[in-house]
């Protein structure tokens, strides 16, 4: 349930059926040092999807990802969270509403397994409050979704780096957030795993939860999102589905690739393939273009 802030009302999410506006951002604009990195995004994620921000080396995901999650002020812009801005819900709640996933995976402190998932409960618990039946209920489903249960009792030293970003997975997990922000989820995973883990992403989105995730693999980012946002020079070149979004001129202007397109169980496919030839034209003028879906399209079906 919602709570209109305008009107002092609580609305009823199942008296509707449009799923909730979980995060939406717009106009954003970063840069660093001067020197702009966005400008001019608009996006959104809605409940029970998933968004995928794609795009070549420095095109500004994680940075996109970051401003998202309230760890990174926008220049210009503003995101709201179920319509109401980071001061007005408070960063304890906040904590609650969004778990984040960072990239690489560093962990600074020699501890168990089992204990830096249960970190993902802290903005549940109280200040010198042990963890109640909920937490460690919550806890131990985490680590069976993110098949690191076998390793609950090893310090993080002791695990790979395919294993330490499961765990670090499961501890995003055990926050139980209405949305997850994940940056480069499948990195450092084997190809079985990575599989899994964009699995473990769709049944969050069947849960009723909104994902945003970060991927430099199209193969994986055309199967199993519903919409995507392709960054490319300075901001948003192309959001939708992805089908629409993923054609050859836009990732020629992206990444500068040709790719080999194919199908397998009626699901369709691609893979870089060689370097594309010059594209014509000024990528910069196709910034911000949307697909008739615009950044609030509908979920894909099931895979």
């Amino acid at each position: 349930m919602r709570q209109n802030k305008e009107k002092g009302s609580v609305t009823d999410s199942t008296q509707t059926d449009q799923p909730l506006v979980e995060i939406e951002a717009s106009d954003i604009a970063v840069g660093f040092n001067g020197m702009p990195v966005l400008r001019r995004v608009d996006l959104a994620v809605r409940s029970g999807e998933m968004v995928g921000l794609i795009g070549p080396n420095g095109s500004g995901k994680t940075t996109l990802l970051r401003v998202l999650a309230n760890l990174r002020p926008a220049q210009a812009g503003v995101v709201r969270y179920g319509g109401l801005s980071a001061d007005e819900i408070g960063a304890r709640e906040l904590a609650r509403r969004i778990a984040y996933l960072a990239q690489g995976g560093a962990v600074h402190w020699e501890m168990r397994v089992e204990t830096l998932v249960a970190l993902g409960r802290l903005p549940h618990r109280r200040p010198f409050q042990g963890p109640s039946a909920a937490d460690r209920d919550a806890i131990e489903k985490a680590l069976w979704m993110a098949d690191v249960a076998q390793l609950r009792r090893r310090t993080m030293a002791q695990v790979s780096g395919g294993e330490r970003m499961r765990i670090l997975l499961a501890r995003a997990l055990a926050v139980e957030a209405e949305t997850l922000l994940a940056d480069e989820p499948t990195a450092a995973l084997d190809p079985l795993h990575q599989l899994q883990a964009m699995d473990l992403l769709r049944e969050i989105t069947r849960q009723g939860r909104g994902v945003i995730v970060v991927l430099h693999d199209l193969a994986l980012a055309a199967r199993f999102c519903d919409r995507l946002v392709l960054l490319a020079h300075g901001g948003v070149l192309a959001q939708g589905r992805p089908e629409e979004v993923l054609t050859d001129v836009r990732l020629a202007q992206a990444y500068g690739v040709e790719v080999l397109r194919g199908e397998r169980d009626g699901v369709s496919f691609l893979l870089p393939w060689k370097k594309a030839k010059p594209c014509e034209g000024d990528a910069d003028d196709d910034l911000n273009t949307s697909t008739n879906e615009g950044a609030h399209g509908p979920r894909r079906p099931d895979r």
